[in-house]
């Protein structure tokens, strides 16, 4: 699933091919990628004649932003946007097509057919699932030291799982969940409320350097992310512990690890990543 770099790198793709054009009719091809309005028919109809004036990210999810609405789309496991000629055929499991009135179309492919899309009155997507419970912005001038301990602070849940629930900090999944905690030195089933200030301080740091690192190279793409320009990212050849299980750490040499905390395939080093055990009262 792609995760807030690789979205990031979508929003700002995006940005540059539709940003100020014209909608002038959208065919839904598989209804159940709306979710909403419930009226599929009803959907195609407001979206026709709104002007594309941004697209924003809010954690995994896009949000374009029209004249009169906001458009709120989760990528899902392998959904992906591109801008097309008119007169090129889609391909295959091209589920929404937007028609722009310069003559080219924003196509929404989705293979595994998970994504969605929900239609609000501009503004209203904030207040309501599913944008309406999400965390902080772990890339927002808000996202200080005092926010990121205050969201996490006094919960026994082990830290692995707890970084992956949106409701506490937005955008993070497998991937920079793992490798933010490789760079912080920090196992993944530690227990949040057992970690130092010195610990959480070093964690910060971790996720804001690895999601701007991921950011700048476009992301990572494991199996099929590319931008809305078709490129891939290339944050994969920096891995230092996602999918290396068995290969030599980056710091000490000894072979990387894999297990499965909450439910979750986890990378890490057994020696830099040490699992402290709690003292006994």
């Amino acid at each position: 699933m792609p995760e807030l770099p690789e979205v990031e790198t979508v929003r700002r793709t995006l940005n540059k091919l539709v940003a100020g054009k014209t909608i002038g009719k959208v065919t839904v091809h598989l209804p159940r990628i709306i979710q909403k309005p419930d009226d599929i028919r009803q959907f195609e109809l407001l979206l026709a004649g709104q002007t594309i004036h941004s697209v924003e990210r809010r954690g995994k999810f896009l949000r374009f932003l029209l004249d009169d609405y906001a458009l709120v789309s989760h990528l899902r496991m392998e959904g992906r946007y591109g801008v097309y000629p008119a007169e090129e055929p889609p391909e295959k499991h091209t589920h929404v097509v937007f028609e722009l009135t310069d003559g080219t179309e924003l196509r929404y492919k989705d293979v595994r057919q998970f994504g969605t899309m929900h239609l609000f009155p501009k503004g209203r997507e904030l207040e309501e699932p599913p944008l309406g419970k999400l965390g902080i912005e772990p890339l927002d001038e808000g996202f200080t030291f005092t926010a990121f301990r205050e969201a996490i602070a006094g919960r026994s849940t082990k830290i692995k799982p707890l970084l992956l629930n949106q409701e506490y900090i937005v955008g993070l999944g497998n991937i920079y969940v793992d490798e933010s905690l490789f760079l912080a030195g920090i196992h993944p089933e530690r227990e949040a409320d057992s970690l130092s200030k010195n610990e959480l301080q070093r964690l910060h740091e971790a996720i804001v350097q690895t999601l701007q690192s991921a950011v700048e190279a476009g992301g990572s793409s494991i199996k099929s992310f590319v931008n809305g320009q078709g490129e891939i990212g290339m944050f994969q050849h920096r891995f230092t512990a996602y999918g290396r299980q068995n290969e030599p750490c980056t710091r000490c040499g000894k072979p990387l690890v894999k297990t499965v905390v909450g439910g979750r395939g986890t990378h890490f080093c057994p020696k830099c990543q040490p699992l402290k055990r709690r003292k006994a009262n």
